[in-house]
């Protein structure tokens, strides 16, 4: 029964992964979660992204050698500097872990988030079929609204050639990509290896057009700047040149791969711990509710005999995160080893709640990570990822929902 009422709902949606891997992705059931914990959730969000926010201008104007320190490429160094929006991220998402009557960040995504047509598109469908509330009821047009001013405030808004690009063999991000493209009128998809790139010229499109505007909300700066043509040209290192040469923009932009990096949070608790002035005695308030322990070594918890979490700076997906014991014992790893070669960071360890759902294997209890977005600097959809001690590529996505007599 299940099966076949969750086959027929996601039938009706086009250009959706409601299967991944071969594996049921999307879930034909709802989590119940009350209005008041909505507002929590977007609380959070838009108080950790000023935090986050103003982060990204301290380390704008920190040394070279600190910014190795905390594990950003070389070669992006110059790049990192750059402010070409006036958001830090356009389209950014926090994973939290309900805690205490609150929430504790574990990471921001500032750079290429994934898990927004769930939430601002296929959310808002399957409340109506479950007869319940949509909470993202007016996230997409704050989503289409400032997608487009993202655009506008860019150095090209006049007669601009917008190009939206994804590798278009990953259906997630293909058709993440065509979600958001339906925003901005007059854009254009061109795959990423349909792009061409005239070193100090311009990137081009398959026509040969010149690109103004460059929309790759799925491909990451780490995994760009290792981009080589057939020549061994450094063709990814070549487009990040025309970035600082003003012949591109990019978004998200350049400050949001600089917030992408997990140490940021690292600068931030220091700052927190020390009651360094940077941050106000609001602000100071906000990290000590909202973030985690997060060093760059082990010491400190094993010191104080707590769990913790190593993770790369860069990563996705719980790929190459390890949970280890208070005594520095392995407790738990991911079986995907994809993100060894970056600088590693220390957090305290949480425990995520568990709630049951159902799927086509029946009931299943599992962990629950909320994600919440941040467009522009101002809350937007939020969801829950549902899986195991380490939330990766194969956990469930949870749609949530309101009851109607609660609203």
């Amino acid at each position: 029964m299940y099966k076949s009422e969750r086959q027929q709902f996601y039938a009706q949606i086009e250009q959706f992964w409601a299967d991944l891997y071969g594996e049921e992705y999307a879930l034909y059931d709802i989590y119940e979660i009350t209005e008041e914990e909505v507002q929590k959730i977007r609380l959070a969000t838009e108080r950790t992204g000023k935090v986050f926010f103003k982060t990204a201008q301290l380390l704008r104007n920190v040394s070279n050698e600190t910014l190795l320190e905390m594990g950003y490429p070389e070669e992006t160094l110059r790049f990192l500097r750059l402010k070409t929006l006036e958001t830090e991220s356009v389209i950014a998402r926090f994973d939290f872990i309900p805690h205490n009557g609150s929430y504790k960040c574990i990471e921001m995504n500032a750079d290429t988030p994934t898990f927004i047509k769930e939430l601002f598109f296929v959310n808002e469908r399957i409340c109506h079929a479950f007869a319940m509330e949509n909470p993202n009821a007016k996230a997409e047009q704050v989503l289409k609204d400032l997608v487009q001013e993202s655009i506008t405030h860019s150095k090209f808004s006049q007669k601009t050639h917008i190009v939206f690009t994804a590798h278009e063999q990953n259906i997630e991000d293909y058709y993440t990509s065509l979600y958001l493209m339906q925003f901005v009128p007059g854009a254009k998809f061109t795959p990423l290896h349909q792009l061409h790139i005239q070193r100090g010229v311009g990137l081009f499109d398959e026509d040969g057009k010149k690109i103004d505007v460059l929309y790759r909300q799925t491909f990451p700066i780490e995994n760009l700047i290792q981009d080589e043509d057939e020549a061994q040209n450094k063709i990814g290192l070549w487009l990040l040149e025309l970035v600082e040469q003003n012949l591109l923009t990019i978004i998200n932009p350049p400050s949001a791969f600089l917030l992408q990096n997990k140490a940021v949070q690292a600068v931030i608790w220091g700052l927190h711990e020390e009651g360094n002035a940077f941050f106000t005695a609001e602000e100071h308030e906000w990290i000590a509710e909202y973030l985690l322990p997060t060093y760059l070594e082990e010491h400190p918890f094993i010191k104080k005999g707590l769990r913790y979490v190593k993770k790369p700076v860069f990563g996705r997906e719980g790929d190459t995160i390890e949970i280890y014991e208070a005594d520095g014992h392995l407790l738990k790893e991911d079986v995907q080893k994809s993100y060894q070669q970056y600088t590693k960071v220390y957090q305290q360890y949480i425990e995520q709640p568990k709630t049951t759902f159902h799927s086509e294997k029946g009931k299943q209890i599992g962990e629950m990570l909320v994600g919440s977005f941040l467009i522009s600097g101002k809350p937007g959809g939020i969801g829950l990822r549902i899986g195991g001690m380490i939330t990766n590529n194969l956990s469930y996505y949870l749609p949530i929902g309101i009851k109607k007599d609660n609203v």
